[in-house]
Formats: C-alpha cells, sequence, structure tokens
C-alpha cells in the first residue's frame, strides 16, 4: 500500500545529463515578410485547464518512452514530507521482499524555453520529466530498509520519490514529498541606491506554482522566472525611499500581477513573502556610470577562407572591422548589411538589405574594412560579400543595446528628461524594454518601428534625495497565455532569459 498519495509520474524518462538548456543567441532574421498580429491568422489555443488539474506534469513529448509499470508492494513513507534545499530527509520501507535491491529516485523536470526555429517568437516554456537516481537500498531479512538524502536544489513543491525494483523496470512504491519555497535579502539595511540581491528557492514549475512577482512598498516592480534554472531565481534591485523599514513582498500571479487573496485561492498552500529592508542615513550608493554599462564584446572567430568581424560584436557607435581571407584576389568586393524593417502592430516587417561598403582584395584575395557601427536594431546581422554580384562568403555582427547618459543628473521634481537606448532588438524577447522609477513599474517601450533607436521622454519626481531609474528587458509576446508573464520588467533576465544574451540598464537622479 502507499503511505500518501502522490501527483502522477510524467510518462517521459530522461537522464540527468540529458537536461535541456535555454536557448541562447541570435541568429539572422528569416527573409519572408510577417504579417502584424492583427492581420496574422490566429493560433488555435486550448481552453484553460481547471484548476484541479494546475499541478498535473506537462504532456510527455511524443518521443518520450513509456511509463514504467507500477505493481505495490509493502508500505514507503518520507520524513518529514516537506522542507527547504538541503532538508535531511529519511526515506523507509516495510513490506518488502527480503534480502532484495531496490532503486529510489526523485522525480523531477527540466525546464527550458520554447522559441520559433529562427528565435524570433516565443512559444512559451516546456518541461520534460526527468529521474534522478537518489540510492541503490538493499531491505534486510524482514523486507525493510532505511536511506537518507539530502533535499536538491531545484524546482519546488511537490515530487515523487519511487522506488524500483532493480534496474528500474517496475515501480513499487512511491511517496511524495513537497519542496518548500523560501526567499532571502542581502544585505538587510543600507544607505538609499544600496543593492539587494534577492533570491527565492524552490520556485515551482506547474501552473499556479511558477510565476513568482515582486512588490516594492507596495507597488509593483516585475516578474520573477526560474525555467532553466532549476527553480533559483535571484536578481538585484536598488534600495529606494526615505530611510526607515522599506517592505519587499513576493507572491504568486498567473495573471501578469500579484494575487492578493491567495488563501481564499483554490491553491491555497502557496506561500507569501513580506522582507523588510531597513534604509539608513549615509551616503548613497549610486550605478555605474552609463558609459561602463555593457555588455562582454564578442571575440572575432578568424577563418582561413571568407569574412569575418573583429569583434564580432559591439554597439552604435564603436568601431570594428570585416576581414577576408583567400577570397578571389584583386578583386572588388561589395559588402552587404541585412535587417529588419517594419513593426508587428501595423504594417508587418521584413528583411532589408543595402550595401555597407566596397572594397578591394589583395593579391592573396584579402583585405581589412573598419567601420562604425550602424545605428541599428539589436541582435545578429547578416553580412555577406560578393564578387560581381555573386555571395562568395558571410558573416554576421550582433549590435547589442546600449543606454545614454541623462541630459541632467539633478534638478527639481517634475523635470522632463529623455532616457535613451540604442541598439534594442527585433524579436518578440528583445523588442521590448520596461522602466521602473524607484521599484516601480511605469511603463515599457518598444524598439522595432525605430531600428533599434528608443527615446523615453519621462518626467523625474518625488520628495528631496536620489531617486533611481532601472530599465529591464521583458517578452513582447508569446503563444502561452498562462502563465501571463509578457510585457512586465523581467527580474532575473540575467539567468533566464528566454533567447538574447540582454542587458538592463541603471540610472539615478536627485531631486533637488
Amino acid at each position: 500500500m502507499i503511505t500518501r498519495l502522490s501527483r502522477p509520474i510524467g510518462a517521459a524518462i530522461v537522464m540527468l545529463g540529458l537536461l535541456a538548456t535555454a536557448c541562447s543567441g541570435a541568429t539572422p532574421p528569416s527573409s519572408a515578410k510577417t504579417a502584424p498580429a492583427s492581420q496574422a491568422k490566429p493560433a488555435a489555443s486550448a481552453a484553460a485547464a481547471p484548476a484541479a488539474a494546475a499541478s498535473s506534469p506537462a504532456a510527455p513529448a511524443a518521443s518520450a518512452a513509456a511509463e514504467p509499470p507500477m505493481d505495490l508492494l509493502g508500505k514507503f513513507g518520507l520524513a518529514p514530507a516537506h522542507g527547504p534545499w538541503g532538508t535531511t530527509v529519511t526515506a523507509a520501507g516495510t513490506g518488502f521482499k527480503p534480502q532484495a535491491t531496490y532503486d529510489v529516485v526523485w522525480t523531477t523536470v527540466a525546464g527550458s524555453w520554447k522559441l520559433s526555429p529562427d528565435k524570433s517568437e516565443h512559444k512559451g516554456r516546456d518541461y520534460a520529466p526527468v529521474q534522478v537516481p537518489v540510492k541503490s537500498v538493499t531491505t534486510d531479512a524482514a523486507g525493510s530498509f532505511t536511506l537518507s538524502f539530502p533535499v536538491p536544489q531545484e524546482f519546488g513543491f511537490g515530487h515523487d520519490v519511487l522506488v524500483f525494483d532493480a534496474g528500474g523496470k517496475v515501480i513499487r512504491n512511491k511517496s511524495l514529498f513537497d519542496v518548500d519555497m523560501d526567499v532571502s535579502i542581502s544585505p538587510k539595511s543600507g544607505p538609499v541606491g544600496t543593492p539587494i540581491t534577492v533570491e527565492a528557492r524552490g520556485i515551482g514549475w506547474r501552473q499556479l506554482e511558477n510565476s513568482w512577482l515582486l512588490n516594492y512598498d507596495n507597488a509593483f516592480t516585475g516578474w520573477l522566472s526560474a525555467v532553466t534554472t532549476k527553480g533559483l531565481a535571484r536578481f538585484v534591485i536598488p534600495a529606494t525611499g526615505e530611510p526607515g523599514t522599506h517592505v519587499l513582498t513576493i507572491l504568486h500571479g498567473d495573471f501578469t500581477f500579484p494575487y492578493l487573496n491567495m488563501q481564499q485561492s483554490p491553491s491555497p498552500n502557496r506561500p507569501q513573502f513580506h522582507i523588510p529592508f531597513t534604509v539608513t542615513d549615509g551616503p548613497a550608493v549610486l550605478p555605474a556610470s552609463i558609459a561602463q554599462q555593457v555588455q562582454p564584446i564578442l571575440p572575432a572567430k578568424p577563418v582561413d577562407k571568407g569574412i569575418y568581424a573583429t569583434p564580432a560584436s559591439g554597439i552604435v557607435g564603436g568601431q570594428a572591422a570585416f576581414v577576408g581571407k583567400a577570397l578571389p584576389a584583386n578583386s572588388d568586393v561589395e559588402l552587404t548589411w541585412t535587417t529588419m524593417v517594419g513593426n508587428r502592430a501595423i504594417t508587418g516587417f521584413e528583411e532589408q538589405t543595402t550595401t555597407l561598403a566596397k572594397v578591394r582584395t589583395d593579391a592573396t584575395g584579402s583585405f581589412a574594412w573598419s567601420f562604425t557601427v550602424p545605428s541599428d536594431l539589436g541582435g545578429a546581422h547578416k553580412v555577406v560579400a560578393k564578387v560581381g554580384g555573386a555571395p562568395v562568403a558571410d558573416t554576421q555582427f550582433t549590435i547589442q543595446a546600449n543606454g545614454l547618459p541623462l541630459a541632467a543628473t539633478h534638478g527639481p521634481s517634475n523635470t522632463k528628461l529623455d532616457i535613451h537606448l540604442k541598439g534594442v532588438g527585433w524579436t518578440e524577447t528583445a523588442q521590448i524594454y520596461h522602466l521602473v522609477y524607484d521599484n516601480a513599474y511605469s511603463g515599457y517601450v518598444c524598439g522595432f518601428n525605430s531600428a533599434g533607436d528608443v527615446v523615453m521622454p519621462f518626467v523625474m519626481s518625488g520628495v528631496k534625495g536620489w531617486h533611481y531609474i532601472d530599465v529591464y528587458p521583458g517578452i513582447y509576446r508569446s503563444t502561452e497565455t498562462r502563465p501571463q508573464n509578457t510585457k512586465v520588467p523581467q527580474l532575473t533576465f540575467a539567468d533566464d532569459h528566454p533567447a538574447e544574451s540582454l542587458i538592463a540598464f541603471h540610472w539615478a537622479y536627485f531631486v533637488d
């Protein structure tokens, strides 16, 4: 018999060493023109599942192995039955075959983001079932065994612990362990502007367990994701407000924003966290100069034959070069640059190719041409070398987003300033940024229609003192309808962004 009923086992068995990881990097855009959302034929979507079914594992992939058969034997239990990461759990079995070997297995999932083949469209998230061996045990003469193990550092909430016959052919029993979610901040006090590191451990993967949100002093700040980080969300925000106690609140929310009456919900066991931070007197901690807030430049990848960029990435206005090797000797070479033009909202968009430069190879078929990175969309741009109109080589150059300095760093409340970004991307995971003022979400911007050049007219406000402006990446659109996590700041972008490697930007302004 089973001492505690547990959730169904996922139908796929995936080896731990084959965990799926999130896609990263950008690819050159497709050449097909894409209709705006209002003109495109909508994709069919399934109705939302009833709340009672929300905790069931995701459907397995078509190629998944069949679920092992279950033939119940004996009793099996866990003590304690819940706890945070690192908790020592004792598993005890009785009534099994004497002097027999069994495998105890922890069940979980591997999370990944789903993207279109060209990585330009966001399709939600996917969780593949995984079975992790805990330990093999041999029963005593009475058919009993006991073992201990620490709770793994991974997704929170319910996990089946299975007892298999040796070799994993038949499930003999199982019990449920609930990984408790917990949240901490560091430090717990400091002057205004102090970077607060927030760490949430044990975020779940099921629909009603995987969307957690931050409020700062009861104002919405942004979203915590943990899809590819196995239930870990870590991010940094500035301490804002006057000296005194300020409260960071982390709640679940399936419809973009926090769900406030959790205790009356269909899943009332989801925790709520209210963590105080004390802003103390002292010199303000200011963000680094915006000129220093840049991503690492991608190094060149030289080739013996063809063309390559050196470096392979840069910000608008930066310097780079294209180098050609072993091309037709003493020949005129046209370098073309490919980008996307248009928008997703009204006109649609399409690929556009223009001439970047004309150069000439030497007697060895080599050339080197320096250029200033153009003001264009962020992401990868295909560059083709043509001789006599025919392509002979190609490569790509990646434009990385960057922020510009504020026109003023202090002034009275009601001062109007532009917050300016360049190199914002065009994909559904890169074209949108979100502005947060003193940890309160103010709104979003899009960089597609303006070729990556984003100007945010903004009015500085508040009491005398330092105020903080943070601009975070987000997800413009997704076919996923629940949970609704698009169009709000993704605070965990650095570790868990669905596609491109992106950056957030930070400024401070003193209200006189």
